[in-house]
């Protein structure tokens, strides 16, 4: 089976920090937006922006819907997250040149 530590996405906690600032709310303001009122706290949220934890997947799904755009978007290093969030339409990300 495994042999260390899971691979985690390297710009995830940055493409999360984005997500946020983009919608311009505060970090106590992300957790109303996510839903997670009475599970998580803003900690946590400084927590996975500054990469020191992972979110769990209920977390990272809705990230990506209040981003509207695929989770594959966050998690996949090759691709960045559009000019504008949320799009209009459901986006798939942009490939990384």
């Amino acid at each position: 089976m495994g042999t260390g530590a899971r691979m985690r996405p390297a710009r995830l906690a940055e493409k999360l920090r984005q997500i946020r600032v983009a919608l311009g709310l505060s970090q106590s303001e992300m957790v109303r937006r996510l839903g997670y009122v009475d599970k998580i706290t803003y900690t946590k949220i400084s927590h996975y922006e500054l990469g020191r934890r992972e979110p769990p997947l209920p977390v990272l799904l809705e990230y990506a819907r209040a981003a509207n755009v695929y989770v594959e978007v966050l998690i996949d290093d090759s691709l960045d997250l559009p000019a504008r969030i949320p799009p209009r339409e459901k986006h798939g990300g942009v490939r990384r040149k």
